[in-house]
């Protein structure tokens, strides 16, 4: 906002939203009331029904409106107000929410919150299925200016006490049901549990430790931008998780990155499939529908079924739903095997966290009649950085993950000198929801934060349309014997194959070469492919140097709980069982 005396605003608001803010339209242009002063005020939501108005507003006004669209706690509920009756969230067959009862809800457990001790800047940790609770608790911490560290149920005791202590968590809050392990490391480190339950939406949260609270004391609580709202952890793919703090202007910063390039409205209405205690489901999925008015639907197990899928997404009219290529490959899957008598009319798909094989984006389009988007993002930038676009705003390009979207990108080479199109380097990128550093972390930080621009550890280039495609991790491209080779391409090659369901490939330890590339491919079921096929289809479709020494025909590889696969888990697990005649299942 740039401040300067005695001129106009120019605003973007929603219609509705203008009486609330018009108190000095009726002053002709040339004469602003003496109370005013000259602001530029940018505020640029995608919703069609938003209209552009010049007037003059007192700059105290000004301020708290940019405040509260600069927090994804303001913008939430700004959106209660203008949709206050439009549906929010459900859990199939069970709840159904509006946005301005979800409001009052957040508020209410915010109460209950400071009720119970918690203190702005205190984390607060959440262990939850895909539920409403879940939802309510998440949003009620960042309400009160806590920070809110959702962690994996599947978690052991030692990783919880891991990611408990890392986070320096004060407060650990479960469903009703508990968790053993999350408790056990909590109680050991001396961290208080809670249990949240919501019975009946019209009586809101119940806290186990908290018997009354006084619903006014949030009132008086103003979110700032620079309140850490989410801390999470990097998911470790080449190193040890580092903690990253995101604030509620990173996470304002995502939503409106992710309304603008998806063109979200509150017409729009999604299904989650992903875990919320993922920065994935959680901003794509979640948080970018409900800033955007638009409807989210939970499964009513509280994670992803196949079985229940298509049908909750038609019952709930989605228009859209986002998800890993491991559950797009399940979806497609079961839509070859079992296929629905009919599916809902998509807007788009989106594909995110891991490279989506062309092949598949293929099988996709023609299996759902839909554009599928792939996209590239990862925790350090709130989730997304670039994303192909809707078909109505250009060509989404198979094989790359599409244009930068609301901050700035380049490739830099290893003396932060900026590459041409086609050249590649190091894809780096700044913007506000970029996050400021890893927490106590400052070797991590001096190699991350270079340049000025925050390094992102992945190789890719930009086309000469200014698409970006992504080559692979820094630390996982295969270097053999000096020739570099980058896994996604070997791995986009092996899901071409008509009877290979999932596969993926990684280096190893190598005498000659010093690395060497192996594969692990599952079959579609009944399809009987076997390692010599593979190899043949291999040699057919790559350079010689590129087709993997040794193939392992398998029923499952080691994955996230988030469906990405992970190369270096991976090769350590087929590795130990290099010399046994069948490769053991592993429980994706």
């Amino acid at each position: 906002m740039v401040t300067t005396r005695d001129t106009i605003v120019q605003v973007i608001f929603h219609v509705s939203h203008l009486p609330q803010l018009t108190p000095s339209l009726n002053h002709p242009l040339g004469v602003p009331p003496p109370s005013t002063r000259r602001l530029t005020f940018l505020y640029i939501p995608t919703h069609p029904s938003f209209i552009s108005h010049t007037f003059f507003l007192n700059p105290t006004t000004i301020t708290s409106f940019q405040l509260q669209m600069d927090t994804l706690t303001g913008s939430l509920k700004h959106i209660a107000g203008i949709f206050p009756d439009r549906r929010a969230l459900s859990v199939s067959g069970n709840f159904d929410i509006t946005h301005s009862r979800l409001n009052q809800l957040i508020d209410h457990a915010a109460a209950s919150l400071l009720a119970a001790g918690v203190k702005s800047h205190d984390v607060v940790a959440l262990t939850f299925p895909n539920t409403v609770e879940y939802v309510i608790m998440f949003l009620a911490v960042i309400r009160v200016r806590a920070t809110a560290a959702p962690l994996n149920q599947a978690y052991t005791t030692d990783e919880f006490e891991f990611y408990l202590s890392d986070s320096e968590s004060k407060l650990l809050l479960t469903a009703k049901e508990g968790n053993e392990a999350a408790e056990t490391a909590a109680s050991k480190i001396g961290i208080r549990h809670v249990t949240a339950t919501l019975n009946d939406v019209a009586l809101g949260i119940h806290l186990s430790t908290v018997s009354d609270s006084d619903h006014s004391s949030v009132n008086e609580i103003v979110n700032e931008p620079s309140d850490v709202a989410l801390f999470l952890h990097t998911s470790g793919t080449t190193s040890r998780p580092k903690g990253v703090p995101l604030t509620q202007l990173n996470l304002a910063s995502s939503v409106n990155n992710i309304k603008s390039v998806y063109k979200l409205t509150e017409s729009d209405s999604t299904v989650i499939v992903l875990p919320l205690f993922h920065v994935h489901g959680l901003l794509a999925g979640l948080l970018s529908s409900l800033g955007a008015g638009a409807a989210v639907t939970l499964p009513s197990a509280g994670r992803f079924s196949a079985t229940s899928f298509w049908s909750d997404m038609i019952k709930y009219n989605a228009t859209w739903y986002t998800a890993v290529p491991t559950i797009h490959q399940i979806i497609l899957d079961r839509h070859l095997t079992k296929p629905e008598p009919v599916y809902p009319k998509l807007r788009f798909i989106r594909s995110c966290s891991a490279s989506l094989a062309p092949s598949i984006l293929a099988r996709l389009e023609e299996a759902f009649n839909a554009p599928v988007l792939e996209a590239y993002a990862m925790t350090e930038a709130t989730h997304l950085m670039a994303s192909n676009p809707l078909p109505e705003n250009g060509p989404h390009v198979p094989g790359s993950v599409g244009k930068p979207v609301g901050q700035e990108m380049a490739i830099l080479d290893e003396n932060g000198v900026e590459q041409k199109a086609g050249a590649n380097g190091e894809v780096c990128i700044r913007g506000p929801n970029v996050t400021s550093g890893y927490k106590n972390n400052p070797e991590a930080n001096k190699s991350a934060f270079l340049f000025g621009w925050f390094h992102t550890g992945d190789i890719g280039y930009f086309d000469s349309d200014g698409y970006l495609h992504l080559v692979g991790r820094i630390k996982e491209l295969i270097n053999r014997g000096g020739e570099k080779i980058s896994p996604i391409e070997v791995d986009a090659v092996l899901l071409s194959h008509p009877d290979v369901a999932q596969a993926v490939c990684f280096g190893v330890p190598d005498d000659k070469y010093g690395e060497e590339i192996n594969c692990a491919v599952i079959p579609r079921e009944g399809s009987g492919l076997d390692e010599e096929e593979v190899s043949r289809f291999c040699k057919k479709n790559l350079a010689a140097f590129k087709v993997p020494k040794k193939v392992f025909i398998t029923d499952s590889v080691p994955k996230t709980a988030t469906g990405k696969i992970q190369r270096r888990i991976v090769a350590e697990h087929f590795l130990t069982h290099i010399s046994t005649a069948k490769v053991p299942k592993f429980g994706a």
